[in-house]
């Protein structure tokens, strides 16, 4: 088998594994809180649930242009093969998880998915410079898109293998990705080739630089991920001191950096990539897009979880895995048409596919804010669907396109601040989009809960308990599989008649009260993603003709 293809093989199954390790676990989230015993309504739990999930993306934030940096200069072979075994590790310590630990096991599972995100940063960044290494640039498109194949199937796969295995044991959802790391980690190692294209072997000389930037972006996420969390009488953080705290310090250490990268004579990051038109632009492209999907893929979720499903019948246990079945239409247009758009891209170039994925999530999106709360099954499966080939479109030509404009010798680093730029505006949207549903939630929420307790004759201290709970608490209670209603004090809960109880133990019972508020706050949500893609769509369409980047980074 040709080497380029042995490349293809490998980093398809780095990228199987990343993409089923973030799905499977999202699709856990119940099993696992279940199995660690921690009550989803108390004060700290949004805060651990918030660490599980975005811990690991802030690592791969805040580090991986140092772990490109890294790579260029020692060996992507070396790093990318040491990614799959600090992965397998760390899997193997997660699943010793202790069962009934409480907050114990949601700390010792948020310090190991950290260490999980050391290794994953490494595969991240050096799977797609080493892909884009072994292939000619005719052929890039092509191996990307067919990359990309297996990040969205292994995102399916993840939501499947999830939904089954948490049933049995949340335990075992870790052990998962451990055959996929062994297996990429000795296949590298004996089969990979180490290409040295750096002729210097000085390391990272700018240690300031590199701090600055890292405790920026550490600074950022922090201070979206804690903006999340109420707050004394808010039902959100934007006042809390620390949160300000860390936005202010955010810029500080931002500025800080480009003062640092101007003045020095050997800066950690590169600023002259950005004078490459299609690495700026296709970048600029990739962030507004990536702030626009917070909208799609978060708050289609909610939707699915809290509302549909539960007024559908469905139990709130079963809520998790059943939207990612309902999910399954966007993943499959992204898996066809993925390697369509790569394959394009190599015969026409990225600008015009591009481009046109982007106008065709716009117009999916402008569908989506047309749908009532309890939309038309197929309708909503066809705009989910026809959304993804636009997704599938844009994804592929993207990538192609910065890759291609990267100098030779430093696409490990260029490739690591595409990803970050990425996951950034990911975090951000989610911060976002979630903010504006809560928003609405604050306006309108209790006064939907006071009204429809009022009709089924519930007495005045249930309404006011029920009335001050955190929106934040309800959202995440139904995303991770729970009834608020259960989890009511037990004073509370004594005092209401049954025939209340039974119907707010419903399913109905939230669906009722929070679907008009959500649906005004998911409609204003795609409205505000639909005008970033429209930027997108812009910088895309002026990122310049195809062009390859054949020559070494000038000094």
């Amino acid at each position: 088998m040709q080497y380029k293809y042995t490349v293809l093989a490998n980093t398809t199954l780095g990228g199987l594994m990343a993409s089923i390790n973030s799905t499977i676990l999202l699709i856990s989230l119940p099993a696992i809180f279940r199995g660690i015993n921690i009550n989803p309504l108390a004060s700290n739990s949004l805060a651990l649930l918030l660490w599980i999930l975005l811990g690991y993306m802030i690592v791969t934030a805040s580090f991986l242009v140092t772990f490109g940096k890294i790579s260029d200069i020692y060996g992507r072979k070396k790093f990318y093969t040491l990614g799959f075994t600090i992965f397998a590790i760390a899997s193997v310590l997660l699943s010793l998880t202790p069962s009934n630990s409480g907050e114990f096991g949601a700390y010792y599972i948020i310090i190991l998915r950290i260490v999980q995100a050391i290794g994953g940063g490494f595969i991240m960044v050096n799977g797609t410079a080493l892909l884009t290494d072994a292939f000619p640039s005719h052929e890039r498109g092509k191996a990307l898109g067919i990359n990309q194949i297996a990040f969205v199937a292994g995102g399916f796969l993840g939501i499947i293998i999830g939904g089954l295995l948490s049933f049995y044991d949340f335990h075992i959802i870790f052990l998962v990705s451990v055959p996929f790391a062994i297996a990429g980690a000795l296949w590298a190692q004996y089969k990979l080739k180490e290409e040295n294209y750096r002729t210097d072997k000085k390391g990272i000389k700018d240690y300031l630089g590199n701090v600055f930037l890292a405790a920026s972006l550490v600074c950022l996420v922090l201070g979206f991920t804690y903006a999340l969390i109420p707050y004394k009488n808010s039902q959100l953080g934007w006042n809390n001191p620390f949160v300000l705290l860390a936005f202010s310090l955010s810029v500080i250490f931002f500025i800080l950096f480009i003062i640092r990268e101007m003045k020095t004579k050997e800066p950690f990051l590169n600023l002259h990539l950005f004078k490459l038109r299609s690495f700026s632009f296709g970048s600029l492209a990739l962030l507004f897009n990536s702030l626009a999907q917070g909208a799609l893929m978060f708050l289609i979720v909610i939707w699915l979880q809290a509302i549909y499903l539960p007024a559908h019948g469905f139990s709130y246990e079963s809520t998790p895995f059943w939207a990612g079945i309902y999910m399954m239409p966007l993943m499959i247009s992204v898996v066809i048409f993925g390697p369509l758009g790569g394959t394009l891209t190599d015969k026409y170039g990225a600008r015009e596919i591009a481009t046109i994925g982007l106008i065709i999530m716009i117009i999916g999106f402008a569908l989506i804010t047309t749908l009532p709360a309890n939309f038309n099954l197929y309708e909503f499966l066809a705009i989910l669907f026809f959304t993804g080939i636009g997704n599938g479109l844009f994804a592929a030509p993207n990538t192609t396109a910065i890759m291609n404009s990267l100098p030779i010798d430093v696409r490990g680093e260029g490739n690591g601040v595409r990803q970050t730029i990425g996951n950034v505006a990911r975090v951000v949207s989610l911060s976002m989009f979630f903010t504006i549903a809560i928003t609405y939630f604050v306006t309108y929420l209790p006064s939907q809960i006071n009204n429809y307790l009022s009709s089924l004759g519930a007495p005045s201290s249930l309404i006011k308990v029920l009335s001050n709970i955190p929106g934040s608490d309800l959202l995440f209670a139904s995303l991770l599989g729970y009834n608020p209603i259960n989890y009511l004090p037990s004073q509370i809960s004594s005092l209401i008649p049954s025939s209340i109880l039974n119907s707010l133990k419903s399913t109905t019972f939230l669906p009722n009260v929070i679907s008009n508020p959500f649906i005004k706050a998911l409609r204003i949500s795609f409205a505000i993603g639909i005008a970033m893609l429209i930027i997108a769509t812009i910088f895309s369409a002026l990122r310049g003709g195809k062009f390859v980047n054949t020559e070494r980074m000038k000094k």
